[in-house]
């Protein structure tokens, strides 16, 4: 079968080399420069199975500038542009995916679009009405920064936004593709399909909150946060995984997923939801407290990405830390060998690691790292299990 590819972040790259194993794939991106990396072989994010994947020479996939060609190449257009929660209109801006539709429709009226791009509660109908036509089919992604292909490799479920043949089809092609073959496939109504991405995105960020909020109680009151967090997760219900505190949830999809949901609550009654995204925020106050009560003058920030073997630092939960500090009036300096910059958001980026260490009188880090430990009593970390 033959694909196109519209949008090469996490998931549109994860996506076209994994279908390019056994499908026809073509790739665009409105960025050229990661296109041409792309076409020489470099990944343009940190992730290892992508590096190793665009290595290969069995793989058919081109990468292509020509927004044209790669609607006339697929028999399914992906979408996988980049959606964002919209503060101010409450809504996640979807024109990106809008632009590609209305873009490609104009070129093909026959054009099949599967949408990957996270999108609200509703708005796959709101699109087949919109446009006139039923060729538009939401499938979710469950994807981890910086393990994008092997969850596509390896996935946890795959989930088609449509109970017809055309969805069994679609989801046998990524089975096909992918080398765990003992996986969980459900057909939806696009609505539903919708609402399953949301609502596992946002109990995972209900997750780290309730684990951060366990670590916020243990730190202010004294107590070893590893053995109650241990002694809980033995109930098996509750398990070991996903529960080590953090500075908060953050990243690509946590933090605009669960905005989304507590809007698309606007006319439901609830209330955990809403507690989730004021959780967060509650956890880095809390965290800039703690740091404040140092009373530092200068605070290094060892990094600004969300884990380890990640380049991804939007929406990072330390840089709500940081902006706290600032507005104290205190002097914030940033260690982060994926900047090029002088400045970040106006703190100085220190190139050398040993500066770094010298001028800081507390160095906060949201995953500790071996580097650090030299210096560990210079560090504020809530690390607890030393992983992700």
């Amino acid at each position: 079968m033959r694909f196109s590819v519209f949008g090469l972040g996490y998931v549109g790259l994860a996506n076209t080399l994994l279908l390019s194993q056994k499908e026809q794939v073509k790739a665009y991106d409105i960025v050229p420069k990661k296109i041409d990396l792309l076409k020489n072989n470099h990944s343009p994010i940190e992730d290892q199975e992508i590096s190793e994947f665009l290595m290969r020479t069995d793989l058919n996939v081109n990468f292509t500038q020509s927004f044209e060609d790669a609607v006339n190449f697929g028999e399914f257009l992906i979408i996988a542009t980049p959606t964002d929660y919209d503060e101010n209109k409450n809504y996640f801006n979807t024109s990106s995916v809008e632009e590609v539709i209305e873009k490609a429709l104009a070129i093909r009226s026959d054009a099949t679009f599967i949408i990957k791009s996270t999108v609200p509660v509703g708005y796959t109908e709101e699109l087949r009405k919109k446009y006139n036509t039923d060729n538009i089919i939401f499938s979710p992604e469950f994807l981890r920064e910086g393990k994008a292909l092997y969850d596509n490799l390896y996935p946890s479920r795959i989930i088609v936004g449509e109970c017809s043949e055309r969805g069994r089809e679609i989801a046998n092609v990524f089975i096909e593709n992918a080398w765990d073959k003992d996986i969980s496939v459900l057909l939806t109504h696009p609505t539903e399909a919708e609402a399953i991405k949301l609502f596992s995105n946002t109990y995972l960020a209900l997750r780290v909150a309730y684990f951060n909020e366990l670590d916020t109680y243990a730190e202010s009151r004294g107590l070893d946060t590893k053995q109650i967090i241990e002694g809980v997760g033995l109930d098996p219900r509750i398990g070991t995984h996903y529960n080590n505190p953090s500075f908060g949830y953050g990243g690509y999809c946590l933090p605009k997923d669960t905005k989304q949901l507590r809007a698309n609550y606007e006319d439901v009654p609830s209330n955990i939801i809403g507690a989730i995204v004021d959780a967060n925020t509650t956890r880095k106050d809390f965290i800039a407290e703690q740091i404040l009560a140092m009373k530092p003058n200068v605070v290094g920030i060892y990094r600004l990405t969300m884990k380890s073997n990640s380049d991804n630092f939007r929406y990072s939960s330390i840089q709500g830390i940081m902006k706290r500090l600032k507005a104290k009036g205190i002097e914030v300096v940033v260690f982060e060998p994926t900047l090029n910059q002088k400045y970040f958001f106006h703190s100085r980026v220190v190139k050398d690691f040993e500066e770094f260490k010298n001028i800081s009188d507390v160095i906060i880090s949201n995953r500790f790292d071996q580097k650090l430990q030299e210096i560990e009593q210079k560090v504020y970390t809530r690390d607890i299990f030393g992983r992700d």
